[in-house]
């Protein structure tokens, strides 16, 4: 069954070789009791683990079932390491988060056979632990942990068994115990292989090999050898083995074992989850609620942009100078209906021309009275400015020319004088003049410094001769056809003021003309840049929540060496080792992603109402977020999981 041919192993401490095994030939047959013995230091312990595939011989073969197992891949080993070999350890190596019967029943996750579970309770019971199966390791004795663990040896009906130093930390009664269930064992047909320094243990074997400095020195048989039918092994079993290593029950099974052992690994160790998924709880988090920020601006200035309407100019009156220090607002240049129309029937690109007053007045109905802004405009200023009234109408032009009292009212307005109320029809005071309601206005975008929906509107001349008592216009709003013409519509308006008003050089500042497109262009680049600084800035918080998560994998894979050892030693492979504390990584991401989402939306709308501020949160931007925390926890899950991955199961069990 087993062949060993000149066997050599070395290992390097420090700057001095040491040989473990120094060419070491050994034929052992199925259903033999091997004990193995000698001085620490021996090579014991490296044989053992040569035998059992946990270790790589520096030269030589070894034959297990007739196959050359030494030029196996690491995935090989681990297979067969899973479904031919038991091991039971002298420190026990449970996994203290788990019953002794999810101890048992690991060997079988790793072969894909999680549906026999039954058979981990099965050996549970032989082991004499029926009452103690749902107990943890921490609420046992020595004893019974270590028949927990030939209990686990035996789950997968390994045809070997391999025992270091089974009974070295047992009192009397419990090591007798153990080496009757050997002794059972072997009587049954199991290949037993015992490393001890202990003569009585030695003397149940059927076999004893000394060694010393890496070299058998004896290989006697015991003196109370009773003879036993051998088992049989064929001789293809590791070829079968590696040609069904592939199969569709242990794929369908993989994924969700994962996931269980990194939820049980997760819940053993809570603060330290919890620390990790607080990080990208709080980088998510801060995404969403920055980019909805930044979208809620966005969308408040579009608001405001669209209020101002497109393609649009506004000619103001500018300030005269004098020695280059600017004068009174207008004192050089008084905008006039002459210059309305000049500019109406500059050209055919010129589509709608609105004159524009503006005064602060106070507006009484009844006995509320409030302090508004009145606007006197045009007829086409409704459509121009988006002013179209969604209740009641917009002036005339014949209102315009006959200076009709007639108002149309802002939302702010009406909630303030006729709390809510249908306000048309009705009859207000400006100034203590009578004006009749009829229309409002809809509702537009606020500020806090500056309300859009605070106005009256009402005809330009009304305004001009009736209220303020003004002999010029403030503004004129031009509308042009077609974007590409605003420029040399702005050139043409420009010449026609500096002609009407006999400008002279020195006095073409005393106007202005603002392109109301440049400034829509620059906030809307604004708000891009805000918004793209918040989304940044925010993602650094979820970058350091990351990089926190590595750091805990990192710790949790010092912390768990022994446990990596174990796994790798009951047959999980560098891919196991690896998608496990990948999952762990991926499964604090997305857990931490979720509750930023919700944290998230909430703080969003928690600063909507406690700042006023317009906040929009978008499934682009939850989407944005939970994606990149998962990438977050793939990417920095992907160092600890491969540092994990990479161990050397020998180490590792050695690892205090």
């Amino acid at each position: 069954m087993i062949e060993l041919k000149n066997i050599y192993k070395t290992y390097r401490m420090g700057d001095v070789e040491v040989k473990a095994l120094n060419n070491v030939s050994l034929r052992i047959g199925a259903g033999e009791f091997v004990a193995i013995m000698g001085p620490s230091g021996s090579g014991k312990s490296t044989l053992m683990h040569v035998l059992g595939l946990l270790d790589r011989p520096d030269k030589g073969n070894y034959f297990l079932t007739g196959s050359d197992v030494t030029k196996l891949t690491d995935r090989e080993l681990a297979l067969i390491r899973n479904q031919m070999v038991g091991f039971i350890f002298q420190q026990f190596h449970l996994l203290p988060r788990m019953t002794a019967l999810e101890n048992a029943e690991l060997p079988l996750i790793y072969a894909g056979k999680r549906h026999l579970k039954e058979r981990a309770k099965k050996e549970i019971k032989e082991v004499g632990l029926e009452n103690r199966m749902f107990h943890r390791p921490n609420e046992m004795s020595g004893g019974q942990q270590q028949r927990v663990a030939i209990a686990r040896s035996l789950v997968n009906e390994p045809p070997m068994i391999f025992a270091d130093e089974p009974t070295g930390n047992l009192d009397s009664k419990s090591k007798e115990e153990i080496i009757s269930i050997l002794k059972e064992l072997n009587r049954k047909g199991k290949t037993i292989l015992v490393v001890t320094h202990e003569n009585e243990v030695a003397a149940h074997a059927r076999r004893v090999i000394r060694m010393c400095d890496g070299r058998i020195i004896s290989d006697t048989a015991s003196s109370g050898e009773v003879k036993v039918p051998p088992a049989s092994v064929k001789e293809d079993t590791i070829k079968n083995i590696l040609l069904n290593s592939r199969s569709a029950l242990r794929k369908g099974m993989e994924f969700m074992d994962y996931l269980r052992q990194a939820v049980f690994a997760m819940s053993s160790h809570k603060l330290r989850a919890f620390l990790s998924i607080l990080g990208i709880l709080i980088g998510v988090s801060a995404v969403i609620a920055m980019l909805a920020i930044g979208e809620g601006a966005k969308a408040s200035i579009e608001k405001q942009l669209a209020d101002l309407g497109s393609n649009l100019l506004v000619v103001r009156q500018g300030a005269s100078r004098s020695q280059g220090v600017a004068l009174e607002a207008g004192t050089v240049t008084r905008l006039n209906f002459q210059d309305l129309e000049a500019i109406r029937n500059l050209s055919y690109e010129v589509k709608n021309v609105s004159p524009f007053v503006v005064n602060r007045a106070q507006i009484v109905y009844g006995n509320k009275n409030w302090n508004t802004q009145v606007q006197g405009v045009g007829v086409d200023y409704a459509s121009m400015r988006a002013s179209v009234p969604e209740v009641g109408r917009f002036f005339t032009e014949s209102e315009s020319k006959m200076r009709e009292k007639v108002a149309v009212l802002g939302t702010t307005v009406v909630k303030e004088l006729f709390d809510n109320t249908n306000p048309l029809g009705k009859t207000i005071k400006i100034n203590l003049i009578n004006f009749r309601i009829i229309g409002i206005l809809p509702e537009k975008g606020s500020a806090p410094f500056h309300d859009q929906n605070d106005v009256i509107i009402v005809p330009v001349t009304t305004a001009m001769y009736r209220l303020f008592g003004k002999q010029y216009i403030d503004n004129i709003y031009v509308e042009v056809r077609d974007a590409d013409a605003m420029e040399s519509v702005q050139e043409e308006i420009s010449k026609v003021i500096i002609k009407k008003h006999r400008l002279k050089k020195d006095d073409e500042d005393s106007f202005q003309i603002r392109n109301m497109s440049d400034i829509k262009t620059a906030l809307t680049s604004t708000t891009r840049t805000m918004s793209l600084l918040l989304g940044s800035i925010a993602a650094i918080s979820l970058l350091v929540g990351g990089i926190g998560i590595m750091n805990i994998m990192l710790v949790s894979v010092t912390e768990r060496t022994r446990e990596i050892g174990l796994r790798k030693a009951i047959g999980a492979n560098n891919k196991d080792i690896m998608t496990q504390f990948l999952i762990e990584a991926i499964l604090m991401s997305f857990i931490g992603g979720l509750a930023g989402t919700v944290l998230g939306c909430g703080a969003s709308m928690l600063i909507s109402i406690l700042a006023g501020w317009s906040v929009k949160v978008s499934m682009f931007s939850v989407a944005l977020a939970t994606v990149f925390s998962l990438i977050v926890g793939v990417v920095f899950g992907l160092w600890p999981a491969k540092q994990a991955a990479e161990l050397n199961p020998i180490e590792a069990l050695r690892y205090e």
